[in-house]
């Protein structure tokens, strides 16, 4: 019990410097982002409907950008995610398959889409690639810890009959993972529509494109109709995840 007080404490101490450090706790900035705020949202109302054609148009691109990259990555980190399970495959090669992954997680979607917009160019195909290689790297970490969870006892008992990796994979791992997986692939999608609204700023196409030139010309109303039709957009997408899941995962039996 002291032990837990005493770590309390200490994290509530540091955070604390770190808030300080941070402008935190300097009261008149943090007044006058408040009044900043309450004047923004002043100017964006009433949102301006009449860009709703060119903000829909846009974000459709974004929408497309995001389900391509996301499918991409997803098809991609399977493979990589099985050969970083340990109780797969030998230590160097999973060690490694976790390391490429780490390695490209490492890079955030902002920058993946910029060094593709240097390899292939402006447009929606660069930020279709930043979205996969991001997927890549979060879903192979999040697959491999996932597939490492199995019931060994099951994995060893199916192996003693003879099975291959491949059998092992297709009837033992896949099945009791299906769940999860589904789960954070449809997660990832979500993720990747709100994140990819910003590759826009960087010529990755998309509605972040859009947003850049709003803001550059102090048209906060069209702004805050292009943020409006994203929040539809996030809020549509968790209501479809939410009915796939309910039709389509399986219920663990009690």
């Amino acid at each position: 019990m002291r032990t837990d007080l005493f770590v309390m404490a200490l994290v509530a101490i540091l955070l604390s410097i770190v808030l300080g450090q941070l402008g935190f706790f300097d009261a008149a900035r943090l007044m006058k982002g408040l009044r900043n705020m309450g004047t923004l949202t002043l100017e964006m109302l009433p949102p301006d409907a009449s860009v709703l054609p060119v903000a829909g148009k846009a974000l459709w691109e974004t929408v497309q950008m995001s389900f391509a990259g996301t499918m991409l990555g997803f098809l991609v980190s399977l493979p990589l995610s099985i050969l970083g399970t340990r109780h797969l495959f030998s230590a160097p090669l999973s060690n490694l398959s976790r390391l490429i992954a780490a390695g490209i997680r490492t890079v955030p979607v902002l920058l993946w889409a910029i060094l593709f917009v240097i390899l292939v160019g402006l447009g929606p195909l660069a930020g279709t690639l930043g979205v996969a290689a991001y997927t890549v790297g979060y879903l192979a970490k999040i697959y491999a810890e996932l597939f490492e969870g199995t019931d060994p006892e099951i994995v060893e008992a199916v192996r003693g009959t003879g099975a291959s990796r491949f059998h092992l994979v297709r009837f033992v791992v896949f099945p009791e993972g299906a769940n999860a997986i589904l789960t954070q692939l449809l997660f990832m999608l979500e993720y990747n529509i709100r994140a990819s609204s910003i590759l826009g700023f960087v010529g990755a196409g998309g509605v972040g494109f859009v947003m850049q030139v709003y803001l550059q010309t102090l048209e906060y109303r069209r702004l805050a109709t292009v943020l409006l039709l994203i929040l539809l957009v996030v809020l549509m997408m968790d209501g479809f995840g939410a009915w796939l899941r309910k039709r389509f995962l399986l219920v663990p039996q009690s």
